[in-house]
This record gives C-alpha cells, sequence and structure tokens, in this order.
C-alpha cells in the first residue's frame, strides 16, 4: 500500500511540476504569446475579411460580365467573345480584371477554344495552359485542345502527348474515349501503329459503350494488319 500510496504521490509531484513549468514558460513568454495569439486572430480576420469584401463581390462580377462573352461564344462570334461589344466585356477583359477568379480562370478557356476556331494555335495553347482546370470535364477538354491546336501545328508528338493526358486526367466515358481515340489516328500519322492499337483496345475494353467503341473493331483490325498480326 506504502508503494502505491508514493507512486500516486509521484505522480501528483509530477503534474505539479509540470504545470509549475508551463505557468513560467507563459509568464516568461507572455509578451510574444500575446503576439503570436493576436497575430493569428488577425490572419483569419483578414481571410475572411477578404473573402467577404473583396473576393465575394468580385467573383459576382466576374460571373456577370462572363455572361455576355459566353453568349457570344454560342453563338460563333469569336472576335465578340474574345474582345466584347463595346458595352461588354469579352474574355480578355476578363482575364485582365478578373484573373484570379474562378470565372477569370474560365475564360482563359474559352479564349483559348475561341483562337483555336480562329485558327491561333499558339495563342490557343497560351491561353489554355494557363487554364488551371479540376472540373471533370472541362479540364480533359482543354488538355484536348492543346492536342487539336499541335495537330495543327504538325507536331504530331506533342499532341499525342496532350491527347493521352485528357484521356487519362478523370478519365470518364465522355472525354476519355474521344481523346483516345485522337491518339490512335495521331499515332497511325507517324506510323506506330502498335501504340495506335493499343490505344484502340483500350477503348474497346474501358469504354464498350462509348460511340467510339461501335467501330473500334475495324480500326484494331487495320492495326494488325500492318503489324502482320493477321
Amino acid at each position: 500500500m506504502v508503494k502505491k500510496k508514493d507512486s500516486t504521490e509521484e505522480r501528483i509531484e509530477a503534474v505539479e511540476s509540470a504545470l509549475s513549468k508551463t505557468e513560467q514558460f507563459i509568464e516568461s513568454n507572455q509578451k510574444i504569446l500575446t503576439y503570436v495569439i493576436v497575430g493569428i486572430i488577425v490572419v483569419i480576420l483578414l481571410f475572411f475579411g477578404y473573402k467577404k469584401f473583396i473576393s465575394g463581390p468580385r467573383e459576382k462580377a466576374a460571373q456577370t460580365a462572363m455572361f455576355k462573352a459566353e453568349y457570344y461564344f454560342e453563338k460563333d462570334s469569336l472576335d465578340l467573345a474574345l474582345n466584347g461589344d463595346g458595352e461588354s466585356n469579352g474574355f480578355l477583359d476578363i482575364i485582365d480584371d478578373y484573373g484570379f477568379t474562378k470565372s477569370g480562370n474560365l475564360a482563359r478557356y474559352y479564349a483559348g477554344v475561341c483562337y483555336l476556331n480562329k485558327g491561333e494555335y499558339q495563342k490557343a495553347i497560351d491561353y489554355l495552359k494557363k487554364f488551371d482546370g479540376d472540373d471533370l470535364i472541362v479540364s480533359g477538354m482543354a488538355s484536348g485542345a492543346i492536342g487539336d491546336a499541335y495537330m495543327s501545328l504538325n507536331n504530331t508528338t506533342k499532341a499525342i502527348d496532350y491527347y493521352l493526358d485528357a484521356a487519362d486526367n478523370k478519365p470518364n466515358d465522355f472525354v476519355s474515349p474521344v481523346y483516345l481515340m485522337k491518339a490512335g489516328w495521331a499515332y497511325e500519322i507517324i506510323g506506330n501503329w502498335k501504340e495506335a492499337k493499343a490505344v484502340y483496345e483500350r477503348i474497346k475494353k474501358e469504354f464498350p459503350q462509348a460511340r467510339e467503341a461501335r467501330d473500334i473493331d475495324k480500326y484494331i483490325a487495320r492495326t494488325k494488319a500492318n503489324l502482320n498480326e493477321l
């Protein structure tokens, strides 16, 4: 019993000693701790203040500005979509004015696609590469559009890289088979029948319900014929 009592007393003394050291530390560093706590509070207030009074309103303004630009984009009025109509902003103005907002980021994607359709392929690549997408569909389409631009610039190897990136970036039935098919065609152009066969077989295996899978056997057969596998 004595040993148990001694052990308990030792634990109490250890706790008291630890508390005492903590109190001494607080007393010795009171000013520093106060500055740290105040600093944390200021950072939190600045964060929520920025979000409420700056970031939030700018995001809403950017969304409003995007409406007319997207309208022109849907109507294939690419110059108006890019540069505005004199009253409403185009995608380029939105990028300049609201580049750090979600809408400003999306405007980069739209601007890239506009330039792609206008045949200004390097500009298309520049804007699409600056787009930071996490959407299931749009992020893949952005990579695929870069691939289309490189194909138009006769840089087939880079085009294939971006087609495969588009297919493998959050794989899904809508985007992946489209760009796997484009990668297969590009491989055929450079005579890489082995890789062309591989991507066609991926479509058949991984996306059997996709439209691209309907006639995929004939593409596989063509690659096998060129590889002397028939």
